[in-house]
This record gives structure tokens, C-alpha cells and sequence, in this order.
């Protein structure tokens, strides 16, 4: 059995479904995994408790970038105990942004919903994001109400943020929200490069540029509860800002309308 960490948020209802003529939504959710021992268990453990009581059509896949031993043997377990559960492990690290791109090609559903598995982010917030889901709407985008870390992380990441919002002309309040309900077929128009977190910054440059609908949400942020960031080091943040560089060039200077069609 999981070592169970749950944290009440206030916001976080569910919504019990009375009209059974209703659609019910589809989703394909997933969470890409590093080193999350401490948290991917009880995560995949509410996650199927609030998709049961919200009564959606989903499927669960957890992607592990080639985590330790320890995370592993997590993993190994949950897929014993929860048998629909997809796990797909990367036989080496491959970054945030190689996590990601995997997640997006095992989904299926009409939807795809994902967030870190250092359960910074309650899951039970799905709820807001699919309230606001509706025929007009392609992306709903969380925002953090506020953000839980250390002092120096909170800095580098609104430094960040203003960066990425301006060189990339970006109209949202938290790019690097990662609390996402998508709809799966705008990736039918585009594709993703980018193996690190800049793949936040290309992904919603492309949504923006392509016209796509985007609504806003604000989400719950806590504290990490266990392990520590990989973003936040000086040879890590020398690497992603060469990297934010050359996606600016690429994206915005050198770009000649070249998107997938």
C-alpha cells in the first residue's frame, strides 16, 4: 500500500454527475516522473479516486525519464496495483521537454491533461479546468494563485516568466504553469522540438501563433514535499537560457511559417 500525502485544497470539490445523458468528458492524463518516489504513488492513487467521482471517460499514463532505483520500484508497484495505469520509462534521461513530447504521443483522448508528478499542483483541481472546457475553448491554462517555494526560486521565476512573456509576445499570466487541460487535436497543427522546460515557452508560442482559444484558471501551488527542482541550478539555468535563446531565433526571428499542416 502507497504512503497516502494529501493535501486539502480550498477549492477542491467534486462534481457528482446527475444528468446521465450528459457526454462525459474524455481525457488522457499524464505525469512526467523523475525521482518522484515520494509523491507519483499517492498521486496516481487520488488521481483515480477524482476521475471515478468526476465520471470521465480517461486514461492515466505516467511517463518516468529515467528516474533511480527507488522511483522505479514505485512505479513497478503501482503498476501491479493499478493495472490500468500506463507506465512508459525512458531507458535514459531524456528532459522535461522529451518527457512531455512522450505524454502527448500516448494520448488518446479528446483531451489531454497533464501536470508535474511532484504533486506542487492538486489533482483534484481538474475539476476547474473542465468546467471551463466548453465547444469555444482549446486550452485551459492554470496560473499559480501563489507560488509556494524558496525565495530565490520565486525570484529567478518571475524573472523568467517576464523574459519568456516578452521576447516571445506571450498574453498569458503563468507559461510555466504546468496545470494544463489541452485539446488533442491542435497538435494535428504543430510539433514540438525542445528537450528541456523551454518547451513550455514553444509550446505556448505555437498555441498562441496558430489562433488557438485559450482560457485562463487560477490553481493551487504547495510546497514540494519531497526531492528537490532540477531547474533551479547555476549550470542547469546557464544551459536553458543558451537553450530560450536559440528557440527565440528560431521561433521568432528565423521563423518563415513552417508549422505542420
Amino acid at each position: 500500500m502507497f504512503w497516502y500525502h494529501h493535501r486539502k485544497s480550498l477549492n477542491a470539490r467534486v462534481i457528482m454527475r446527475t444528468d446521465l445523458n450528459m457526454p462525459k468528458p474524455s481525457v488522457s492524463i499524464f505525469y512526467p516522473c523523475y525521482n518522484d518516489w515520494g509523491t507519483i504513488g499517492s498521486m496516481a492513487l487520488l488521481t483515480l479516486r477524482t476521475v471515478e467521482k468526476l465520471g470521465i471517460d480517461y486514461d492515466i499514463t505516467i511517463v518516468d525519464d529515467g528516474s533511480d532505483e527507488q522511483t522505479l520500484s514505485v512505479l513497478d508497484k503501482i503498476g501491479t496495483q493499478y493495472p490500468d495505469i500506463n507506465i512508459i520509462k525512458h531507458d535514459k534521461n531524456k528532459g522535461y521537454g522529451g518527457a512531455l513530447r512522450t505524454g502527448f504521443a500516448a494520448a488518446t483522448k479528446e483531451w489531454i491533461f497533464y501536470t508535474d508528478g511532484d504533486a506542487q499542483y492538486d489533482v483534484q483541481e481538474l475539476e476547474l479546468l473542465l468546467e471551463k472546457a466548453g465547444p469555444d475553448v482549446d486550452l485551459v491554462q492554470g496560473y499559480k494563485i501563489q507560488r509556494n517555494d524558496p525565495l530565490h526560486r520565486i525570484i529567478i521565476g518571475r524573472i523568467y516568466h517576464w523574459i519568456v512573456k516578452i521576447a516571445f509576445g506571450l498574453p498569458v499570466r503563468d507559461t510555466d504553469c504546468d496545470f494544463r487541460l489541452m485539446r488533442r487535436e491542435m497538435f494535428d497543427h504543430f510539433t514540438l522540438a525542445s528537450t528541456s522546460g523551454t518547451i513550455c515557452a514553444e509550446m505556448m508560442k505555437k498555441i498562441h501563433r496558430g489562433g488557438f482559444r485559450i482560457t485562463e484558471v487560477p490553481v493551487h501551488h504547495y510546497e514540494r514535499a519531497f526531492g528537490k527542482s532540477q531547474f533551479f541550478n547555476f549550470r542547469r539555468l546557464i544551459r536553458v537560457a543558451k537553450q530560450l535563446i536559440q528557440l527565440w531565433l528560431r521561433e521568432v526571428i528565423l521563423y518563415k511559417g513552417d508549422e505542420k499542416k
